[in-house]
């Protein structure tokens, strides 16, 4: 299957994008501290890579199918209460049949509840239908992909990019997503499972031929595993399924390795990655925005990729907090954490992520991308700087 360069893929993705305003460009230089995800684990069986897991956690499909006739109790405990983040690789894990059973991750807000801090909050826009992507994807969208994984509720879907990392130059294995496709928030712990396919069902089959398809039809670049992932302290402090003040700090990044080594990072197997743009112009001063994603929840079935492109307005859900970008869009649940992109002086960057959406579906929001995300990008990127 050829490989789509960065260059093409940005090209592809203008059609959608609009350019950022005159008066909008920063210079998006932000420093802060690194923001990490976790401390070290007290207790716990250590794995080969030196990760510290905790008493118990299965490492291959027998010792899954042991803890799942135990009664996910050790897991549950695990999940909400263990102290680091881990993640071993448990090969032939997801197939196409159990991806295709993945449920949403649910992150809504009702209109009434939205935009508190009315004085950085912009009307309400209108709907805007969802289009779906060109197929096939990684000639169009080639970084964006499905993020699964194990929640205590059962397996569940978000979406992804693939971005740049600075200390690995044209080879990034890092995939931008919302803290919620990683984390509870203040009331559970880290997901379990946690996977990145990158152009997923890329010649977009029906639902239920996907849940049948060869692995390769599915995952056409290999399923991806997160061995670290980094969210912001606000979003594990304030995070929630119902949105509010943790919104603003719901985004997230994953450091992934192939399931089935190859010796390639994720982005010379993909051909493509997208720059992150922090400190980028507030919503007020961006022309238009595009929000891509794999909408799970109906009316939509998480087969295929859709965009949507709009103006953007500003909601705020508290003085304190930063204030949110807000979209038109009738994309779903699914869509949560995909990526934002606008066009810079010619090229595709990302500005944002899914984050919530109106109960009616009407419109969808992210975070604006400011020192704090950096903070949690600068310290996911750093802690691999030195690997090959």
């Amino acid at each position: 299957m050829p490989l789509i360069r960065r260059s093409t893929v940005a090209a592809a993705a203008m059609t959608a994008l609009l350019v950022v305003s005159a008066s909008g460009c920063g210079s998006g230089d932000d420093k802060a501290a690194a923001t990490p995800n976790s401390s070290a684990a007290s207790t716990g069986q250590q794995a080969k890579d030196g990760i510290q897991l905790p008493e118990g956690v299965p490492t291959s499909l027998d010792d899954l199918k042991k803890w799942k006739e135990g009664g996910w109790k050790d897991w549950d405990k695990w999940a909400r209460k263990a102290a680091d983040f881990a993640n071993p690789v448990i090969k032939n894990f997801w197939q196409p049949s159990r991806m295709a059973k993945a449920k949403d991750s649910p992150n809504t807000v009702s209109a009434q509840s939205a935009g508190q801090n009315q004085t950085a909050t912009d009307p309400e826009p209108p709907a805007v239908p969802a289009k779906e992507v060109s197929r096939p994807y990684h000639q169009n969208m080639a970084p964006v992909g499905k993020v699964f994984f194990d929640s205590p509720d059962g397996p569940m879907v978000c979406s992804g990019t693939v971005v740049d990392d600075p200390a690995h130059p044209g080879k990034s294995n890092l995939v931008w997503t919302a803290g919620h496709c990683v984390h509870s928030g203040k009331q559970g712990g880290w997901m379990r499972n946690i996977v990145f396919v990158p152009s997923y069902n890329d010649d977009g089959l029906a639902a239920d031929q996907a849940q049948t398809a060869a692995q390769n039809e599915v995952s056409p670049y290999g399923v991806w595993w997160a061995d670290w992932s980094q969210t912001s302290s606000e979003w594990i402090a304030d995070g929630g399924e119902t949105g509010g003040v943790g919104s603003a700090y719901d985004f997230a990044v994953l450091h992934v390795k192939p399931e089935n080594g190859s010796g390639k990072s994720l982005e010379e197997t993909v051909g493509a990655s997208v720059p992150v743009w922090f400190g980028a112009p507030s919503a007020d001063q961006v022309s238009s925005i595009g929000a891509y994603g794999y909408p799970q929840a109906a009316p939509y079935d998480g087969a295929k990729m859709f965009s949507c492109t709009g103006r953007p307005g500003r909601l705020s859900f508290s003085p304190t907090s930063p204030t949110m970008y807000r979209i038109g869009c009738t994309m779903t649940g699914g869509t949560s954490g995909g990526g934002w992109f606008v066009n810079r002086d010619g090229k595709t960057m990302l500005v944002s992520n899914s984050s919530i959406g109106s109960y009616g579906h009407t419109w969808l929001a992210g975070p604006h991308l400011g020192a704090e995300a950096k903070g949690v990008f600068d310290a996911i990127s750093e802690k691999f700087a030195g690997q090959g």
